[in-house]
């Protein structure tokens, strides 16, 4: 496929809001291209050119696509720059000054050719890199028609948006192959151990769903979606629902996957180390430490989740989250690991010496783990109760939060590991950090923009938040979804108190980066006296806390809270992992019982 066609179904997405529309549009696009290339259509559409695990970025700034751009079509620098501040899109910028060179001077390339040339950019790296990431992209922009480098323009700074993500591009995946989404669940739980849309769909195109879906097994070093907890408000609740249960304590700590694989001269197999974050970036740079996991691994391969928690040498006592993520201060890593030394909780096992272990319930998986994992100062297997009895589940949650802990984990003895919040698998049991709360848990919600600041907060760059969380597409009618415009981001509370002037500051170096001139698509409705003075892209989450969630005629997710105030941010969580309208009418019940 020609990148110009590809281009035009870019401007089609761009212009439809409506959810199955999209998914009709990317189902005709993927019907269209062939096997060698659906991999690589999928990873520009969605901004990219591969999954996030990869870790291939751009390292573009804007500042640098200015310079392309009027290096591609010999214009002044500032003029360019006066531009953008008119126009606040590079792409619409691009594309303007593409227009004046006239159809004779534009090249046809292939999707393919196109791809290897972002990927060298991206992958250009050392002395010098910035000036030749420019002049390549110059090049790129000059050959290419005005409608192509509307998109390329804004790809490699982030800011391409169409308004949907790897999911949607699986319920497109089922519309090609049988016309409608019988083929999501298929799709969605071999996405859940390969989360790679682009591979999936090269599959899925070369031998159909189900051939794909039953060839598809844990590899150790590509993660594996992580199974999460949902909430229910008493111990005897988790026992009716879950029968037999696991209960384990519940650390304030990052989560982490880690995949080893020991190397083997007889095999030639390369030994590595991979540790994963819930979001799925590779993070293995903030722990050094993992390079002796030998040791307590007895084991050629395997794929561990496990909870990260900083250890205060000085109190001899486990740090906190914020304490623990100071480690992504990449520069510094070496020094931070010196004041903050790390250990690993191990409480499941998914792969070992090339066996699946997902479809195993939870007391089988335990038994591995505890013959596989020596305890040891990097790794701990995380101690763990079987029980029928709600007054053990409160016994231990007592002695975890008397012992500094978040609580209890409470977990349903056979149950396999599944991806996601499914079932009444696991459940959450934890005390809120603060003590005015009155909520049962916390709520990861989307920044969705900022309001300017007056007064001292002036001095911030800004005086409030707007907030959203995510609908339940699937619990969505379509004359829902057209009437709140078709986003999957819903707008639930305004925050303008309870920051310290540190967490404003910081908020506001956050969202400099992530500033866009309108409202993204994947926003549904807004109000009037809720819009933002600056929208900014759905990428950052932050934990809010609050004194209890109220009915709102205002707000599109149709509830807000009482008091909200940030807890930190969850920087471990991209968008799509943030707090659902689901669990927030579950959240609503448990405090009026």
């Amino acid at each position: 496929m020609k990148f110009a066609e590809l281009a035009k179904y870019l401007e089609r997405l761009e212009k439809t809001s409506s959810r199955i529309e999209i998914t009709k549009i990317l189902a005709e696009l993927f019907k269209k291209s062939d096997s060698n290339e659906i991999d690589k259509i999928v990873y520009l559409l969605l901004g990219s050119l591969a999954p996030s695990y990869k870790n291939i970025v751009f390292n573009i700034a804007e500042r640098m696509m200015l310079k392309a751009i009027a290096k591609a079509y010999q214009k002044d620098i500032e003029n360019v720059r006066d531009l953008y501040k008119k126009m606040g899109d590079l792409g619409n910028i691009a594309e303007e000054l593409s227009k004046s060179k006239g159809k004779s001077k534009f090249e046809e390339f292939s999707v393919g050719v196109i791809y290897q040339k972002l990927m060298a950019v991206a992958q250009d790296e050392g002395e010098g890199s910035q000036e030749r990431k420019i002049e390549q992209m110059a090049e790129i922009l000059f050959k290419l028609d005005p409608l192509s480098v509307r998109f390329i323009a804004r790809i490699p700074v982030g800011k391409l948006r169409l308004g949907f993500s790897d999911k949607t591009i699986l319920d497109a995946l089922s519309w090609m192959k049988h016309g409608d989404k019988s083929a999501k669940n298929d799709l969605e739980k071999a996405y859940n151990v390969l989360p790679d849309v682009g591979k999936l769909a090269k599959l899925v195109k070369k031998v159909g769903v189900k051939k794909a879906s039953k060839k598809i097994k844990p590899i150790v070093g590509v993660p594996i979606l992580p199974m999460l907890a949902q909430r229910l408000k008493s111990p005897s609740d988790m026992i009716k629902k879950m029968r037999e249960v696991a209960v384990e304590p519940k650390f304030d700590g990052l989560r982490i996957q880690i995949h080893y694989s020991k190397s083997n001269s007889k095999s030639k197999r390369v030994g590595f180390i991979k540790a994963f974050t819930r979001n799925l970036n590779e993070t293995s740079w903030m722990f050094p430490e993992l390079e002796s996991i030998a040791s307590q691994v007895k084991a050629n391969q395997v794929i561990l989740d496990t909870e990260a928690i900083g250890v205060d040498e000085k109190r001899k006592t486990l740090a906190n989250f914020q304490t623990t993520m100071t480690r992504r201060r990449k520069y510094e890593i070496e020094d931070i690991a010196k004041k903050i030394s790390i250990k690993f909780y191990v409480f499941d096992i998914l792969h070992c010496d090339g066996k699946n272990l997902i479809n195993l319930s939870y007391l089988e998986r335990r038994k591995i783990l505890d013959k596989v994992v020596v305890n040891g100062k990097l790794l701990e297997v995380v101690d763990y109760k079987i029980t029928k009895d709600p007054k053990v589940i409160e016994d231990m949650m007592r002695k975890e939060l008397s012992e500094g802990l978040e609580g209890v984990i409470v977990k349903r003895a056979n149950s396999r590991y599944v991806a996601g919040r499914t079932g009444w698998r696991w459940v959450k049991m934890k005390e809120e950090e603060s003590a005015r709360a009155k909520l049962a848990d916390t709520l990861d919600c989307i920044v969705m923009g900022y309001y300017a600041g007056r007064g001292k907060r002036s001095g911030f760059g800004m005086g409030g938040f707007l907030v959203g969380v995510l609908t339940d597409l699937e619990q969505k009618t379509k004359d829902k979804e057209e009437k709140l415009e078709g986003g999957k981001i819903y707008t639930f509370t305004k925050i303008g108190t309870g920051l310290k002037d540190d967490q404003f500051r910081e908020l506001k170096k956050r969202l400099s980066s992530l500033e866009v001139k309108e409202k993204p698509k994947e926003y549904g409705k807004v109000e009037k006296n809720l819009l933002p003075d600056v929208w900014v892209i759905p990428s950052l989450v932050v934990e809010i806390a609050a004194d209890e969630i109220t009915k709102s005629p205002t707000h599109s997710s149709g509830y807000a809270l009482r008091f909200p105030r940030l807890v930190k941010f969850r920087d471990d969580k991209s968008f799509d992992q943030a707090t659902t309208i689901s669990e927030i009418e579950k959240l609503f019940k448990f405090q009026k019982s």
